[in-house]
């Protein structure tokens, strides 16, 4: 019995060395590629940093993202609470009917205000008192349907969405929800997928006045697509597959973009960024503060802004087919103070369209 013992500690203290070593010798990561988020770095060492308490504090975080195989430890946890402990989550995260899907609850008052005042002052400053017509719209997250079905946690989306009629009364509301369901959303990721909206697009399109009927041309990228989903839940899945929408109309459209104040011509896909880590980015280039696209043998004469997320990277393409020109905006990246200086505000049509996500999480809006 005592031989056993000492075997015991020994291969303990060979294991417990064994990963001291391996992180002492590890070089730190600064960033997690399946997370997508930066990782915790080492804070100073002094004295100061010891007696404030802000050393402990931000080792423990430290300790676990640096530590080494991190992503096979999560796996391996991802899997034991999915499939032997069967809970519903693992930290707000959820493998159901194929779908990776992220808990967003309760609904942030807060950040709802914060999304609002961002809107009545683009109102107030560059629209009020012009001849413009104003529309809204609010994109359901994934959550929102496995809520309704299978008891998570999510955002009340009525309580939600007449939150926002409210504050924005000079606004019509769009509902596209009834159009949508779990299907139209990537497997692995937040988004939508643009080949599943082209229903949502000519929606919201009559609902502005503009009727359109046309055909595309589907297109797919062979690089599965691995959402931001996946590298958060740390389970193995299937990738999904990214398919854009051409037709001639798309394939003709004069594409700018603003990304250091004059304009560039670009693609309407990029497809540098198709074969990336984010697919989805090949969509209007991913983050960019703003882009106009033009149809110059659209000769209707009418023109539509879009105040948007991500979700709108892929719709824009789709509504910029009922107008002469389209201007896609992305207040995440360009202040709206700034904005008279890159739109002539005039007699536009003007769209707020946003995912429930961002809008409960507002902070990055400016």
């Amino acid at each position: 019995m005592k031989i056993k013992d000492i075997i015991s500690v020994v291969i303990f203290a060979i294991l417990v060395g064994a990963i001291s070593l391996s992180c002492f010798l590890k070089k730190d990561d600064e960033y997690s590629e399946s997370e997508r988020r930066p990782l915790a770095q080492m804070t100073e060492v002094s004295a100061q940093t010891i007696f404030s308490g802000e050393f402990m504090k931000n080792f423990e975080e430290y300790s676990a993202d640096q530590f080494p195989k991190r992503d096979v430890f999560r796996g391996i946890k991802a899997v034991f609470v999915n499939n032997v402990l069967n809970q519903m989550d693992n930290n707000g995260l959820y493998f159901k009917n194929g779908h990776i899907s992220k808990i967003e609850y309760p609904e942030n008052e807060k950040m709802m205000s914060h999304s609002a005042e961002i809107f009545n002052k683009i109102y107030d400053k560059y629209i009020d008192g012009k001849d413009m017509k104003i529309y809204l719209s609010i994109i359901p997250d994934k959550n929102y349907f496995f809520g309704k079905d299978y008891g998570y946690l999510s955002i009340d989306y009525d309580k939600f969405t007449d939150y926002f009629k409210k504050e924005m009364p000079y606004a019509k509301y769009i509902d596209v929800a009834p159009l949508l369901d779990i299907d139209d959303y990537y497997k692995t990721d937040s988004h939508w997928k643009q080949e599943e909206i082209t229903d949502v697009s000519e929606y919201i399109l009559k609902e502005m006045g503009t009727v359109i009927k046309t055909d595309y041309k589907v297109n797919e990228i062979e690089k599965p697509f691995y959402g931001v989903y996946k590298g958060q839940s740390a389970l193995s899945v299937k990738g999904d597959t990214v398919k854009y929408l051409t037709n001639p109309a798309l394939d003709s459209a004069i594409v700018n973009y603003y990304d250091t104040g004059a304009p560039k011509t670009g693609e309407m896909y990029n497809m540098e960024k198709a074969e990336g880590k984010d697919s989805y980015e090949m969509f209007l280039s991913g983050s960019t503060p703003l882009v106009t696209i033009e149809h110059p043998e659209n000769k209707n004469g009418k023109e539509l802004i879009i105040f948007r997320d991500s979700f709108g990277s892929s719709l824009a393409p789709l509504l910029s087919l009922g107008y002469e020109k389209t201007t896609v905006v992305d207040i995440r990246y360009v202040g709206s103070d700034f904005l008279g200086n890159l739109i002539d505000f005039g007699s536009q049509d003007v769209l707020f369209i946003y995912s429930a996500v961002m809008l409960n999480n507002s902070s990055g809006l400016r």
